[in-house]
């Protein structure tokens, strides 16, 4: 392992992460136990024969499914081993066969905001998957998905909707910085430039106020697109930069709402990434929040297991998982 670290300095940096608690897995109560396993079992029954996941619209989506699957690996679980196994390989081997001869992660049917979102998921559930497998008919999807990233990234550091060079915006950005840092971590090389250049384009896209506007051309801040911003640098490596601290800040402002139940969009999509940024922070930052968010998440709930969002319900499930079981530190990406 030290072998491996040492020679991704200077790539995505060294991985400098605030303390955690040895007790961190107290931190999932017996409330939030129940919460996970009624939450899992039932996610567990919306798996199509295909092995995707995803209703309405949204089924067949490889951003869902994705997503799906790594709530089973934040369980414990890993493609074919573990209580969700089974369920965890077909999800994997619905997104391999999604993945077209120049890596493009993608189902035409299938409902999405922007193909390349999908196209983020999947890689970085192929790089979770291959990091724990090593199984080469993986890394041989994930070497092209990951190839794609990185020959679409546009002038400006950043991605967009669209596999091409055209324009960026920070959401869709994060979803390929984390797939590359995923990929980087289970031993594919990562050049240099593609990283420096995501980092100068996220911290680009800061506001005065510590926050993250959608795209370099303006706009205001938001919990979402901020909690992105945040993990988007954390991801490239940079931990202790005035960015990040004055994101972390922003984010922070956020907590009475959560304590309130305030409902807003993209709620799932924001607090998926506010828990990183806060997991990686590690300290006082993480002992606050995860408590807050964990509590109003059981409370969420539905009472069959299920989670509520607009994409679907497959889709807040699998988020409102990812969220509660990071203490767990099972998925590679999130590992200390």
């Amino acid at each position: 392992m030290k072998g491996k670290k040492a020679q991704s300095v200077g790539v995505f940096g060294e991985a400098i992460r605030g303390d955690v608690p040895d007790n961190n897995r107290e931190l999932v109560t017996p409330e939030a136990d129940r919460a996970i396993q009624n939450g899992l079992a039932w996610l567990a029954r919306q798996q199509q024969a295909d092995g995707s996941f995803g209703s309405g619209t949204y089924r067949g989506n490889i951003a869902v499914t994705s997503l799906s699957g790594l709530a089973f690996m934040a369980a414990g679980s890993s493609p074919g081993r573990g209580p969700y196994g089974a369920q965890v390989d077909k999800a994997l081997s619905y997104v391999m066969a999604n993945t077209s001869p120049a890596g493009f992660i993608a189902v035409a049917a299938a409902s999405t905001h922007g193909p390349m979102y999908s196209h983020g998921f999947g890689a970085l559930f192929l790089a979770e998957a291959y990091g724990m497998t090593r199984r080469p008919e993986i890394r041989e999807k994930l070497q092209k998905a990951i190839r794609l990233i990185i020959d679409t990234q546009n002038p400006e550091g950043g991605w967009r909707y669209q596999p091409v060079r055209a324009d960026a915006d920070i959401s869709v950005t994060i979803c390929e910085i984390n797939a590359l840092r995923a990929a980087r971590n289970a031993g594919l090389f990562i050049p240099k430039e593609t990283v420096d250049a995501c980092i100068k384009y996220v911290k680009q896209a800061q506001n005065p106020d510590g926050g993250f506007r959608y795209m370099l051309q303006g706009g205001a801040s938001a919990f979402p697109r901020s909690a992105a911003g945040v993990v988007a640098l954390q991801s490239a490596g940079v931990y202790d930069d005035k960015e990040v601290a004055e994101g972390i800040t922003y984010l922070k402002q956020f907590m009475r709402e959560i304590k309130q139940g305030s409902r807003y969009s993209h709620f799932f999509y924001g607090h998926y990434y506010a828990a990183q940024a806060m997991w990686i922070r590690g300290g006082d930052e993480w002992n606050e929040w995860f408590p807050a968010i964990r509590n109003e998440l059981i409370h969420r709930q539905s009472a069959a297991g299920y989670w509520t969002d607009s994409i679907c319900n497959e889709y807040g499930t699998a988020m409102a998982l990812i969220i509660l079981q990071m203490p767990n530190n099972f998925l590679p990406i999130f590992q200390r």
